[in-house]
């Protein structure tokens, strides 16, 4: 494969499920033109609500699914006709890791990086993400988050070049989430392919080179975090400052923002702000004597992008 071919390709992918009885022997049309591109060095992330396709979409690049249009290439080849030599440079984890339940850890490593020819370092990778420390529990009886520090172990042990993540830091804690991020860091700089999926958007905004969004079964946008975030119409911000409740609010002197009372004393001010916007919002609190005792501004982040284009009701 080429250097600059990409580790993963999907283009116009299409996934039909059924016939189903219960809709007269219809098939459903679980992805309808899916589209997206992981290259080597880089952290791709896929998003979407629940039920969008994305499950189903990254079940078709690793070769777990049939599709049932479109193309998908996989290190340059069709993941549903893997042989073992290209199935053994890919490692998946996923957020039901699918551990035997009555295995301890380290054993159950190397195992796993016996059937590799060059696999990674187990007692290194093992120190790394903190295995030791519950060496001796077996799989059944470990905490949400050592299983998934140890899937992510079984994914890289045997030294992949394209490493797909399922949920990496649900049910972590926050230090074992700093090692998780760092080694996802490590690892891009090591040039793997990382393709991520994570419902914690702060997660994809923080390690993500490149963010897809597939919603209703097609890639609706696509972009850096900086790029998708800047789409948004005329790049709305944010301010929010805490003063004492129950201000009267500047709403005539900005009527193209929103300014509202959040909760008592903590105020927002959102939309289109300029620099005039601020130098009102400054002269208001300097007539009314204000001195706000914390004061903020930020861009809308990638979490604002994804809820306008999903929606902000269950679904």
């Amino acid at each position: 494969m080429p250097p600059s071919s990409p580790a993963v390709e999907v283009s116009g992918l299409v996934k039909d499920f059924g016939p189903v009885p219960s809709l007269d022997g219809k098939m459903i049309r679980v992805l309808d033109g899916v589209s997206l591109r992981a290259d080597k060095g880089r952290v791709t992330a896929l998003l979407g609500a629940n039920g969008a396709g994305k499950t189903t979409t990254l079940e078709c690049a690793q070769g777990l699914q049939k599709a049932s249009g479109g193309t998908v290439r996989l290190l340059g080849e069709d993941p549903w006709r893997a042989g073992a030599d290209l199935r053994s440079r890919v490692g998946i984890m996923l957020q039901e890791g699918g551990l035997p339940p009555a295995v301890r850890p380290l054993p159950l490593l190397r195992h796993i990086a016996g059937m590799y020819s060059a696999p990674r370092d187990v007692d290194d990778l093992a120190t790394r993400l903190g295995l030791h420390s519950f060496a001796r529990t077996t799989v059944r009886r470990l905490s949400g988050g050592q299983k998934q520090r140890l899937a992510l172990a079984c994914a890289l042990v045997g030294n992949p070049e394209v490493l797909f993540l399922d949920e990496p830091s649900a049910g972590l804690d926050p230090q074992s989430r700093n090692i998780v991020f760092e080694l996802i860091n490590e690892l891009r700089t090591e040039g793997l392919a990382i393709i991520l999926t994570t419902h914690l958007l702060d997660d994809a905004q923080r390690l993500a080179d490149y963010v897809y969004i597939i919603d209703q079964g097609q890639t609706v946008r696509q972009g850096t975090v900086a790029e998708l975030t800047a789409h948004a119409s005329d790049a709305a911000r944010e301010l929010k400052f805490e003063a004492s409740a129950r201000l009267p609010l500047p709403t005539a002197r900005l009527p193209h923002l929103e300014v509202i009372e959040c909760a008592p004393g903590q105020y927002q001010v959102s939309g289109a702000l300029t620099p005039k916007d601020l130098a009102v919002l400054a002269s208001w609190w300097a007539e009314e004597g204000i001195l706000p005792s914390s004061i903020s501004l930020t861009s809308r982040s990638l979490e604002d992008v994804f809820l306008d284009i999903s929606g902000r009701s269950i679904r």
